[in-house]
């Protein structure tokens, strides 16, 4: 990403980027102190977006929506928030389900992992994937343990990477994209898991890397997409994913790490990438303690 300018942050910002996403200038604002910070996906696109910055100082870039809409100054949160609602609220739903678990516990668990579980005496009996889960009709059990979070650190873990890539893909490409991105990453990850032989196990894990695989090839493919991840960052992400592979993560007092979710959603989030990068370039639409994923 390049760095063209920063800006007041109690600038109108909407008539520019409205125009920049017009003329397909990929591109993404930041909040850094009390500056607004442009910064572009492409840096021969330069030109063309100080045209309309040019423009937009001298008012000629005004809609009518910007015209009528009060000149308020949003908050941090407002403007963050207002970019990205089903990033954000794929969160709230997670945090509001980690409260559940606390006061429901077993209940909230065993109605959302991939097959349903009984207690027998001392022994945990998992049902069918096909005969119940499927042939139920409790489908919503495909998805659902992308929801289960088994701790504080696993959840804020999960949630921050949820944000950062989740944020991008659905600011920059839309919610459609996004959504899209989690509901096929959650079902193959937890299906993933569940072929291993696994039946409790729980996290967003599986999307992030799904997240991160997309965005990282969005990135190389299609750089004017404006979608980016720091090389080290991806250095992280696949480190991190390879040190709980080789059983290290237990040791040093991680718990069970659910690694093929993992890596079915890091599979996923490339094969989707690759797809997404060369058919729209630049973007679509505008126990309570299982394995943790």
């Amino acid at each position: 990403m390049y760095k063209l300018l920063e800006l007041p942050d109690d600038l109108d910002t909407r008539p520019l980027r409205q125009a920049m996403w017009a003329n397909h200038i990929g591109h993404r604002f930041t909040q850094e102190a009390d500056r607004q910070v442009l910064w572009l996906a492409d840096p021969e696109q330069r030109d063309e977006a100080a045209r309309l910055i040019e423009l937009w100082h001298r008012g000629e870039l005004e809609t009518s929506a910007a015209q009528s809409a009060p000149r308020r100054r949003p908050s941090i949160t407002g403007q963050a928030f207002g970019q990205a609602p089903l990033a954000a609220g794929l969160i709230a739903v997670c945090v509001a389900v980690f409260l559940c678990m606390m006061f429901a516990g077993d209940a909230i668990v065993r109605a959302f992992t991939i097959v349903p579980l009984e207690v027998m005496g001392q022994r945990l009996v998992p049902g069918d994937l096909a005969s119940d889960t499927l042939a139920g009709g409790q489908l919503w059990r495909l998805f659902t343990p992308a929801l289960l979070h088994f701790g504080w650190m696993h959840l804020i873990f999960n949630m921050l990477w949820v944000w950062y890539f989740g944020r991008q893909v659905e600011s920059l490409q839309g919610w459609r994209r996004l959504g899209i991105i989690v509901v096929v990453a959650a079902l193959f990850s937890n299906l993933a898991q569940y072929f291993t032989g696994t039946v409790l196990f729980g996290g967003m894990s599986g999307v992030d890397y799904a997240l991160l695989g997309y965005v990282w090839l969005m990135s190389r493919r299609r750089p004017e997409s404006g979608l980016f991840v720091p090389q080290m960052l991806m250095v992280f992400m696949l480190g991190w994913m390879v040190f709980t592979m080789t059983g290290l993560g237990d040791a040093f007092g991680f718990g069970n790490v659910a690694n093929e979710a993992h890596l079915g959603g890091l599979l996923i989030g490339l094969i989707m990438g690759w797809f997404a990068s060369r058919n729209a370039p630049g973007g679509a639409d505008h126990d309570a303690s299982g394995d943790r994923k």
